[in-house]
């Protein structure tokens, strides 16, 4: 419930998941994996997107239940298997939210003219808070590697880590938007097109 009494209420979109908006299209079917709260399963459900919240907590989710274009789904990540299966989606988002074995469930499920907005912490956050542990935070330049990733790498539209503010308090994240092979990217205009 969307209410003054609930604090994840109130958090907006991450900046990075709303630059790269653009990416997905009205009608898209988007995956927002544990998607907490759902700020950006909203975002993306008022933008027009079918959306698929998917989290471990109940509770979360509860609020997001009757919001038009979300569906939600309670699934346990990182202790029972990948809850998906075969489904494959438009566009997958992530934020703040690291479990490696995940990555090639995320490749498999992508479609191959999909978009992967994908942001968390990385090492150097420590120094800041939390997370400390190593284990929630990416290495140098592992998105990328996510996105080179076989069978077919990812096309790479924007990267980014290093210090930033998160929540009016400095942070390091990674962040990465990158587009399957059945993208064209850079998008060409109508009156380039068949030129030589």
């Amino acid at each position: 419930m969307n209410t003054p009494s609930n604090p994840h209420a109130r958090l907006a979109p991450s900046p990075w998941m709303v630059r790269f908006a653009h990416l997905i299209p009205a009608g898209a079917r988007v995956l927002d994996l544990a998607c907490g709260y759902g700020r950006h399963a909203l975002y993306f459900a008022a933008r027009g997107a079918r959306v698929l919240a998917l989290d471990v907590d109940a509770t979360a989710l509860a609020t997001l239940s009757g919001t038009a274009g979300i569906e939600t789904r309670e699934a346990d990540l990182e202790g029972a298997p990948w809850p998906l299966g075969g489904e494959r989606f438009d566009a997958i988002v992530v934020g703040h939210y690291l479990h490696r074995p995940l990555f090639p469930n995320l490749r498999a499920a992508l479609a191959a003219d999909g978009a992967l907005l994908y942001e968390t912490f990385a090492l150097g956050n420590e120094a800041y808070g939390r997370p400390a542990n190593p284990a929630f935070l990416l290495r140098p330049g592992e998105l990328l590697e996510l996105a080179a990733a076989p069978p077919q790498p990812l096309t790479v539209v924007a990267f980014e880590q290093g210090l930033t503010l998160v929540a009016e308090r400095p942070a390091i994240l990674q962040r990465l938007a990158a587009l399957g092979s059945g993208r064209v990217w850079p998008p060409m205009l109508e009156s380039r097109r068949g030129e030589p």
